[in-house]
């Protein structure tokens, strides 16, 4: 058996602005964007040079969905992006008006900062260490020895 996971819901305010934040201030690409009814689109993003694992971007209806936009994770890092090259990718996110909340610093796993979205999702930036050919998954580096 095979089984991955292709996307995960992260909920927007607006399509549009969700799009032009990802793909201008974070360099993602659009893997699709279909209109399925008036107002409800099938928007898919994804970091360059992976996209295995997809953004769908699902614009928030009614008042519980909206509270959740830019808190999915009550306030604890949300998504992780990994980098091959964590000072470029901080500069030119910087460059573009992205807020780090959390400067960067030299962890055990390797170079990390926290950024948040447009909406105040937490993220981490990571350009992770080769711990003797390992490359950690997470913070916590406990499943990684």
């Amino acid at each position: 058996m095979k089984q991955y996971i292709s996307s995960i819901s992260l909920l927007v305010k607006d399509y549009d602005d969700a799009i032009e934040f990802y793909t201008k201030k974070l360099h993602f690409l659009i893997i699709e964007d279909t209109k399925l009814e008036e107002n409800k689109r099938w928007v898919t993003i994804s970091p360059r040079g992976n996209n295995s694992c997809h953004l769908l971007l699902a614009k928030a209806i009614g008042k519980e969905q909206l509270t959740a936009v830019g808190n999915q994770s009550g306030g604890r890092v949300f998504l992780v992006l990994y980098t091959d090259d964590f000072w470029r990718d901080h500069h030119e996110m910087s460059e573009q008006g992205v807020n780090f909340v959390r400067p960067p610093s030299k962890e055990v796993y390797g170079n990390v900062a926290v950024f948040e979205d447009l909406y105040g999702n937490l993220w981490d930036l990571i350009e992770p260490n080769d711990y003797g050919g390992k490359i950690f998954c997470c913070h916590c580096i406990a499943c990684c020895l």
